[in-house]
This record gives structure tokens, sequence and C-alpha cells, in this order.
């Protein structure tokens, strides 16, 4: 058995401890992630040994692989979710669920050091290609992968961000990018209302009329109770809004709902009501009358939901989803049915979710006010860039429909 190695004091040395004479000064050798010898000095030995025990919960912790760049992208991306503390729950939990789905069982294995721009730009090519995704949903996995990077660029990892610029080469080479419709046509959602007038579908009629008519989101609008409305002055309060989503803090995740104020001071707003919304709520409101029945979820206090469904509880957004879904299907099989019988070209219903009826609302709005703030303040747009950015698409599109009006009139010479 080998002698155990000792200091001046006759005190055991652990191995990779030393004590240079001529120095006097203890060391502590070690080999780092990259292979290179490295070495921790003191004075004494008890401090020597702290700081041989922080070095061991740093390697426990993959900071030292970090710090090499040798930990792969899951350990930047869970090292970047442990610094963001005042997320909101929901955020968190779209986040965590963005990340697991999509990166972390492939893209997330290769190390943070070697990922390069084109190694992104392919990932999410075969995103689009293989996993048909589209082109909003790219945009939120580049919501959580280019401050991941950009954190591991800030600590000094790597030098640059591979992300940057990534979503742009998408878009100008990408056919999903383009002609995208984010609003219904007035055929459209004339075709879509009708719809709702068949009796299997009547039920939906009240809410998707509303849905239509104020351009709310659908938190918001699941969110609505009576008491938010004042059916005296035709006005409808927005002042919260309810998430349905995976509790990813919990060690069993489970989805559940939660009550939040708007993510910004925008939106909080006042909706004047339209006729058709104000006949929309009396129908509703009706309708339980004559049924005796209303919403029997309560969510953190909160109760009294106007819309609710069959089992009388608060609406499930996917649920409402797929509620258009079916409600579209059925009415493009028989479209196409009486498009051939008529002879005549068919007005199908595209596939789109409860958020593009809060597009076909702004479209709507846009193509009949010029007030920016006005339209702004009822979207409830943080940014007016957004508001701007729908304006702008709807008043080009009117002024092509003018002039190719004005062109079979208008002869010169």
């Amino acid at each position: 058995m080998a002698k155990a190695r000792k200091d001046p004091q006759g005190r055991a040395l652990r191995k990779g401890e030393s004590f240079r004479t001529l120095q006097t000064m203890y060391t502590y050798t070690y080999t780092d992630p990259c292979g290179r010898r490295q070495f921790l000095y003191s004075k004494k030995l008890t401090d020597l040994r702290e700081k041989e025990e922080n070095l061991l919960r740093n390697q426990l912790d993959g900071l030292d692989v970090y710090a090499a760049g040798k930990s792969n992208l899951n350990f930047v991306f869970d090292r970047y979710m442990s610094t963001k503390t005042k997320l909101r729950e929901t955020t968190y939990s779209g986040y965590m669920y963005t990340y697991n789905h999509f990166v972390r069982d492939g893209f997330g294995k290769h190390k943070i050091a070697d990922i390069k721009y084109s190694d992104v730009l392919q990932f999410y090519e075969q995103l689009l290609d293989k996993n048909d995704i589209a082109i909003s949903t790219l945009e939120s996995i580049q919501t959580v992968l280019h401050p991941t990077f950009q954190l591991a660029v800030r600590d000094s990892i790597i030098r640059l961000n591979p992300s940057d610029e990534v979503i742009a080469e998408i878009k100008k080479n990408s056919d999903k990018a383009k002609g995208v419709r984010h609003a219904l046509t007035k055929e459209q959602e004339k075709a879509f209302l009708d719809c709702l007038n068949e009796e299997q579908h009547s039920r939906w009629r009240p809410m998707f009329r509303v849905l239509l008519g104020t351009g709310c989101r659908i938190g918001e609008l699941i969110s609505l109770r009576w008491e938010d409305l004042n059916m005296e002055s035709r006005r409808i309060s927005i002042n919260h809004s309810i998430s349905y989503y995976a509790d990813y803090k919990k060690e069993k995740f489970k989805s559940k709902y939660k009550v939040h104020r708007p993510k910004t001071d925008a939106g909080i707003r006042t909706i004047p009501m339209l006729d058709d919304v104000y006949e929309a709520f009396n129908e509703e409101r009706q309708y339980q009358l004559d049924h005796a029945e209303c919403c029997l979820t309560e969510v953190e206090g909160m109760s009294g939901f106007i819309f609710y469904n069959r089992f009388k509880n608060i609406h499930n957004p996917q649920a409402v989803n797929r509620a258009i879904s079916r409600i579209t299907d059925d009415y493009n099989a028989v479209e196409e049915v009486e498009a051939r019988k008529e002879k005549r070209e068919t007005v199908l219903i595209p596939k789109f979710s409860c958020h593009h009826l809060r597009h076909t609302f702004c479209t709507r709005l846009c193509e009949r006010e010029s007030n920016i703030k006005v339209i702004q303040s009822i979207m409830g747009h943080a940014d007016i860039k957004t508001t701007m950015d729908i304006y702008a698409e709807v008043t080009d599109a009117m002024k092509k429909e003018s002039f190719a009006n004005l062109s079979q009139q208008w002869k010169l010479g």
C-alpha cells in the first residue's frame, strides 16, 4: 500500500492535492472537460478544500462543461429558463411545451459550441417540410431558441447567435410564408354564420357571433361573465382572461384553467356592442332562462361565466377550435355537392381557428374605420405597429379592388 502523502503539519493529503514547499502553497490538480490540466491554489488547506467542494458542485451542475462549450443545447435552455423567475405561469408552460415537443429529444442534444447558422436553418426547414408545421409555430420555436443562444453569447460560451436572421431567410424562401390569409373573406364569413343557423350547430351561434363582432381573444371570451356586460349602455368590459394550460412547474403535469390580467395595459379595454353582438348576448341569456341552466365552473373564485359547454363547464379553447373544424367540414361537404349541381364555383371555408375570427373582425373594422387609434384601442393592441400592419394590408386590398373597378369604367383618350 502506497504511503499517504502529508503536509508539514502531518495532515494527510487527498488525491490531487500537494504541498509546494518553496512557495508554501497548497495545490489541487484536476482535468477539465477539454482534457487540459487545471490547478487550484491556496495558502491554507481548509481554503483549498473549500475551493475543491465548489468545483465539485459546479461539475455536478454541469457548469464546467457549460463553460467549456461542451454542454448541449438542452442544458443551456434549462439554464435560461431557470433565470426567468418572473414569467407568467402560462408563458412558462408554453415555452416548456414548445421546447420539449420540438427540440429536446433531437436538436437539443447538439453541443452548444458546435451549432452553426446552417444547422439551425436546416433544422427549421426540416420542421416545415417533414413535420408540416406552420410558420407561426416555427416563430414560437424561435422565441425560445434565440434567447437561449443569446444567453450563451453573453456568457462568452459562443461568439455569435446562430439563430440570428434564420426566420427571415425561411420566410424569404418558403411557400408557407406567402399568400397567408389572416381573415375570412366576406363570403366565407357569411357562409360560416349561415352554418350556425343549422339546428345541429345553433348552440354555437351566440358565442361565434360575439367573437366575430368584438374581436376578443378566445381567452377573453371564455372568461366573460354577465357582470362584465352593461346591456343598458351596450358596453363590454375586458379586464381579465383565462388560459387552459399544462402546469410544467409541478411534478405531475396537469392541465388547468388560470385567471390572469391581460399581458399589457392595452388589453384592459371597453368594447362597444354592435347590434348583432347585443342580440347574441340576449339570445344566450334567453336560452339559459328557457332551459334553467348556467355555467357551473368556478375558477379562482370567479363564476357566472356566460358561455359554457354541454357539461355546464367553461369552454376549453382547443374544443372550440375543434367545433369550428366540424362546422366548416360539414359546410364544405354540402357546398361541393351543391356547387356541382348548380354548375357554379364553390365558396369553401378554409381551415381556421378562433384567432382568425379576431383577425376577421379587425379586417372588417379597418374596412370601415380610418382612425388607427380607435382600431388599436378596440383590439387591445399594445403596439400600434400590429394595428398598422393589418390596416395597411386591408387598405392595399381595397385599393386594388377600387382600381380594378375603375379600369372597367375609365378609358384613357
